[in-house]
């Protein structure tokens, strides 16, 4: 089986004169000679081809609350299937899973799971979907496709949480099988994504471009705010203002509180008062839905109606206790849509 599971030859790539191979998958573009690993670490040149090493090899199982993705939007109440690999293709030094993001060893991915046996695990734990998170599903594309075409088989949704760093080759394939997603939009400068990344803004705002014009996949986005480095009143302007001309305000934005971890542990935790100062800022810049995370706020986790302000949907934490959105999507008390799939 060992074999099996090194042996696959991955897509969006291409074998240059000399044998080096450049591969495709995301805007870094890697150049890898024989032998070599991409900066994901998963995806290697061996024998001048592409080889994705972790197909079909997972770091374990979870059932989840959606509400824990986080998806607010999307069959609230329901549970999901969670399961990731190793690896990831941005270098974030402030990982909340950099265990298993930025992993250099394949010593904690021991289960074997093919297309099938993910949905079958799904099935019979009752989820009505399966995420793909944990690390970056973009780095598993192929594996990731291939389950979601298993899972619709079967009518199990998919969802990919991810950082949306994806290039415009293979966008189109691995968010037409997603049924949602949530973007981790990590800040809105270049020069953070630059210097506590590794990596680009434009290619996320590309890629949340795409769902909102492209394509039909719900989709909510999360921002997880440090103290000092991305949380200035000025960024979180810049941001909605963005979110609300491009994407429109009923994408919901969850604000979530950083904790220190990997290689930013100089920074406190984000306190309560900055996320409902963020919070309140967004909802005064006229987004719909902004949700906290992260902490316990029963008023920051709830979901009330952008028309007459009632309360719709009641949580703590990832409880539900209380739901009044009827007919599919409307508001109980002034009958106004609230956007999502409930």
């Amino acid at each position: 089986m060992a074999q099996e599971q090194n042996s696959y030859v991955a897509r969006y790539w291409e074998k240059l004169d000399n044998g080096d191979i450049v591969c495709y998958l995301c805007p870094r573009a890697c150049r890898l000679k024989e032998g070599q690993r991409g900066f994901c670490f998963v995806r290697q040149n061996i024998g001048q081809q592409l080889i994705l090493t972790t197909y079909g090899r997972s770091s374990g199982f979870c059932v989840d609350p959606i509400e824990k993705k986080p998806l607010n939007h999307f069959y609230p109440q329901t549970t999901i299937l969670s399961f990731g690999t190793a690896g990831c293709n941005l270098g974030c030094q402030f990982c909340q899973n950099w265990d298993l993001s930025r992993s250099r060893s394949f010593d904690r991915m021991s289960e074997y799971a093919s297309a099938d046996d993910v949905v079958i695990r799904a099935r019979s734990a009752g989820c009505k979907s399966v995420a793909f998170t944990y690390n970056d599903p973009v780095i598993f594309a192929e594996y990731a496709i291939d389950i979601a075409e298993a899972c619709h088989k079967q009518d199990i949704k998919t969802v990919a949480v991810t950082a949306g760093y994806i290039s415009d080759r293979a966008r189109p394939d691995f968010f037409q099988v997603m049924d949602a997603a949530n973007v981790d939009l990590k800040a809105f400068s270049e020069s953070f994504y630059r210097k506590y990344c590794q990596g680009a803004l434009q290619p996320v705002l590309d890629t949340l471009l795409y769902l909102k014009k492209e394509t039909r996949v719900w989709f909510e986005i999360t921002t997880l705010l440090i103290p000092g480095l991305n949380d200035s009143d000025r960024e979180l302007d810049q941001m909605t203002d963005w979110i609300l001309e491009h994407l429109g305000a009923d994408v919901p934005l969850h604000l979530t509180a950083f904790h220190p971890a990997y290689r930013v542990l100089n920074i406190p935790a984000t306190s309560y008062e900055t996320l409902s100062r963020a919070r309140q800022l967004a909802r005064d810049k006229g987004l719909h839905y902004v949700y906290t995370g992260n902490v316990l706020d029963p008023e920051g986790s709830s979901t009330y109606c952008h028309a007459c302000g009632k309360l719709l949907i009641k949580r703590e934490w990832f409880h539900i206790s209380a739901n009044h959105i009827v007919d599919g999507h409307n508001c109980a008390y002034c009958g106004a849509e609230c956007a999502g799939i409930f």
